[in-house]
Formats: structure tokens, sequence, C-alpha cells
């Protein structure tokens, strides 16, 4: 690792060590590693503003009001989505490494962490994986982010992939989809920004969040830099063009893009699977 690269890792370790911002979920496990190997060699970067350079097969590097972004694109004629969990136990429990050993990375579009977790790294709304329901819908009321409402699901069938804010998810949806995953806020609602995000409120960590085109496409953007909720819901709104966009979660936000290389080690929980059909 070069000096440069360790420099990089004391410095974002210990801003993910400082308090979380308020909005945060209370229920986190330990974050662990704050930035993954090699960040600096492994996240491209680029200066022009708006425009995207591709770093792998599906995965391109962005910058969006100066912060560096990386934006994966899932086809569903090319590809298929479901849920996963990150080991509670063993060798790198509670990374996508961990989930990802022994499997078959050949069929790897990308994973991303797909929603906010407790302290047994198991989701804490909504989760179907394989069409089995692994934990209800959650309406509850609460502190942090999962619970700034409206929050959602981003849920689908098939190549069928959707993104409702949960009290709409609760009345239309009526047969349980093949994956789904609950978690807020809602960056974009029909159009629209949430309306409490801020345009550029104090808090900022990196983040991320999946948005669905008019075209059915699912846009997946993670911060290779800390930004607000301002700036990342301007993206999905204004860049993509996503009706409805979606928060994933803050600070243990990672990425694994085997074209490119990239695996973040991170803690996590809940996992979004691309897979190439």
């Amino acid at each position: 690792m070069t000096r440069f690269s360790i420099a990089l890792l004391a410095a974002l370790t210990l801003t993910a060590c400082q308090d979380q911002p308020a909005g945060e979920p209370v229920t986190r496990a330990e974050i662990g590693q704050a930035v993954p190997r090699d960040t600096a060699e492994t996240i491209p970067q680029i200066s022009e503003e708006g425009t995207e350079e591709n770093i792998g097969d599906i995965c391109r590097a962005a910058t969006f009001e100066g912060v560096s972004l990386t934006h994966c694109i899932a086809d569903p004629e090319l590809h298929s989505i479901n849920t996963g969990l990150a080991p509670s136990s063993g060798n790198n429990f509670g990374t996508i490494e961990g989930w990802a050993a022994g499997r078959d990375e050949s069929r790897i579009a990308f994973v991303m962490n797909g929603g906010m977790y407790g302290d047994d790294l198991k989701a804490i709304g909504y989760f179907v994986r394989g069409g089995d329901r692994l934990v209800e819908l959650n309406r509850g009321e609460g502190s942090g982010n999962f619970y700034m409402q409206p929050n959602g699901v981003f849920f689908g069938t098939g190549g069928n992939w959707r993104i409702l804010d949960t009290d709409t998810f609760l009345r239309t949806v009526g047969t349980r989809p093949q994956f789904g995953t609950q978690s807020g806020p809602m960056l974009v609602i029909n159009g629209k920004l949430h309306p409490d995000i801020q345009e550029n409120g104090p808090s900022k960590a990196i983040r991320n969040g999946v948005g669905i085109a008019a075209d059915g496409k699912a846009h997946f953007v993670i911060s290779n830099a800390p930004l607000s909720f301002g700036q990342i819901a301007r993206y999905f709104r204004d860049e993509l063009e996503t009706p409805n966009a979606l928060f994933l979660d803050g600070n243990i936000s990672s990425l694994w893009d085997p074209a490119s290389g990239r695996m973040d080690e991170r803690r996590v929980g809940p996992l979004l699977v691309v897979e190439t059909k």
C-alpha cells in the first residue's frame, strides 16, 4: 500500500469513528473498516462534471457537484436481481467478501449493500430472498434514516423491478415478490425530491441508493467521497432521471465490482446481488 493510500485510509477511518450524523440509524452493527483496501487504486476518479467513464462491463465512474461516484446499471434484459445476507460469523463475517466465498464469480455483475440492519446484521425492514419473506414490512416509528417518512421498498420479480413508498407498497402489492428490501428515506418520489431532504444539509457521508428509470433499468449509485442527502437525491432526479429512488445506507455503503477488481470491506448486512442471465 502506498503512503498516499495509508494517509487516505487513516483520514476516512477517523471520519467513520466520529459520532453518527443526525438521522443515522440507531440500530447499527459496528461498521468495521472504513474504506476498501487500496481505495485510491480501485476507485477511478474523473474530473469533468456530468460525464461518465466505463471502469468495467457495467459500472461507470462519474462526478456530480464535485463528488466522485460509481454508477452501475442493471438491465432487466441482461440481468437478474436477488437479495443476500452477509455472513454473521466465520472468516470475513459481515462483508461482501465473506458472502462471496465459494460462489461463481463469473455470474456476478456486481453486488451492493441493500438496506439497514441491526446488531445481528439482519434487515430491520421488509426483506424477501428467493421468494421467502424473512422480515415483515416495518411500519414502526423511530429515529434514524430508516424511519424518515416516507421510506420505501425496492422489489421485483423476474425483470419487473419497482420502487414504491412503504404505504403505497402495502396498499397495492398483493403478491410476494421474488426479492425485496425496505430502506429509507425515499430520495425521489414520483419525480420530486423527498420533502424533508435539505438542498445541501450538513450531514455528509459515503452513501448509496437505487433508482428505477422509465425504461425499467435499475441504477445503483455509491459515492466515493462524502456527500449530502440532497446531492445524491438530485443526482437520481436530475442526471439519471429516475422517477423513484431509494436511499440504501450511509457510511457502510459497499460495492463488489468484479470487472474492475473493486471489493469494499465495510461491515454490511442485507445485499443486492445483480447477476448476468
